[in-house]
């Protein structure tokens, strides 16, 4: 059996219930056949309106819908949407509309006077362009110590008996006319060299006797000799308070100066260069008269002029200070010309690009 097949004709068709027949209701809630037929409950009109006292809820759902709708408080626009509509309100006073007031941050867009403009702008490019003070005065002071540093260090180099050694075995050097040997000289001027290094007292050189029993160093000579390490002992002194604060300079420049150390090496090797040109410029034209001015600047009249016989002149002859005062001034000059070379300010040291080549280079 299928449905195109003809109904039996002894099969009737169901009839519909009168009672759950729904098509004549037209506004009726869905649950309003459930009441009671004979009820007499007034019907509420979907809109909910006020009583005595309270608020009457609708029964169908369409009802409580537009109920809440009725009730619900107006959405209140946020700031944002606030801020949007306020160009367009300007608009609309520009248009002929109604006034409305301008923004509370059109303030910040007023552009200051071109004056103050221009003053502002030299004083940030002053400003960044301006060096800090710190790192210049210790790149000064770098300067001015290295070449004090260098003379010490050479001064002590031959304040040596390695120095005495070399000088007294060296070809050419003359010998002494009352007697010493170069062992002699070796060993008497080793007690004088010695003694302008270490902290004994003049009883150091006083005590010594030579060969025959006698006082080797006469009273002028010992307190001349102690005058000489006060001025010896305070340049070592001195140097060594110089080395410590070149090593605190160069250390401060590393860190807050690029390219300080190389500038003020460079700058102090320029100075030593000078110094010792400008000395042994006074030396070469007149030796004595050097030697003499140098000894009355450090020691009093008359304290250290002695005798050809004495110790002193037979240990240290003039021959002696003049080539002290050679090697000094190559070792300061050495020392001074490779500083000048190994900081010279090449565009590689200053940090800047090198040339870009020329076109002919380029075709090249």
């Amino acid at each position: 059996m299928n449905d195109n097949s003809p109904t039996p004709a002894k099969r009737t068709e169901p009839q519909p219930d009168p009672d759950l027949d729904t098509s004549a209701d037209s506004d009726e809630p869905a649950f309003a056949w459930l009441k009671d037929s004979g009820s007499s409950t007034p019907e509420v009109s979907p809109v909910s309106s006020a009583g005595q006292g309270g608020v009457t809820q609708p029964e169908s759902r369409a009802g409580r819908k537009a109920a809440e709708a009725a009730v619900e408080p107006p959405a209140v626009p946020s700031v944002e949407e606030s801020l949007r509509k306020e160009p367009s309100a300007q608009g609309a006073t520009r248009n002929g509309g109604h006034f409305s007031e301008p923004l509370p941050t059109s303030a910040l867009q007023v552009r200051p006077p071109q004056e103050e403009v221009e003053r502002r702008n030299a004083e940030r490019e002053s400003a960044a362009n301006a060096k800090p003070v710190a790192p210049r005065i210790w790149q000064v002071l770098l300067a001015l110590f290295y070449p004090v540093v260098l003379l010490v260090l050479a001064v002590r180099a031959v304040t040596s008996p390695l120095f005495l050694w070399a000088e007294y075995n060296r070809p050419g050097f003359p010998g002494d006319g009352y007697g010493f040997s170069t062992d002699d000289r070796m060993t008497y001027g080793s007690y004088a060299v010695d003694y302008l290094s270490n902290w004994a007292g003049p009883r150091y050189l006083g005590d010594l006797v030579n060969r025959s029993g006698g006082d080797l160093f006469k009273d002028g000579e010992v307190s001349h000799m102690a005058d000489v390490k006060v001025v010896i002992l305070s340049a070592f002194g001195g140097g060594a308070l110089l080395i410590v604060l070149s090593l605190v300079a160069i250390a401060y420049l590393r860190r807050r100066s690029t390219g300080g150390v190389r500038r003020g090496l460079f700058a102090g090797s320029i100075v030593a260069l000078a110094i010792i040109l400008g000395l042994g410029a006074l030396a070469v034209l007149g030796w004595q008269q050097f030697f003499t001015e140098f000894h009355r600047i450090f020691f009093a009249s008359g304290s250290w002029t002695f005798a050809l016989e004495d110790t002193l002149i037979r240990l240290f002859p003039g021959q002696f200070w003049i080539d002290a005062g050679i090697v000094i001034a190559a070792m300061v000059l050495l020392a001074a010309l490779v500083t000048l070379i190994l900081t010279w300010p090449t565009r590689r040291r200053r940090g800047l690009a090198k040339d870009e080549p020329s076109a002919a280079e380029v075709h090249l």
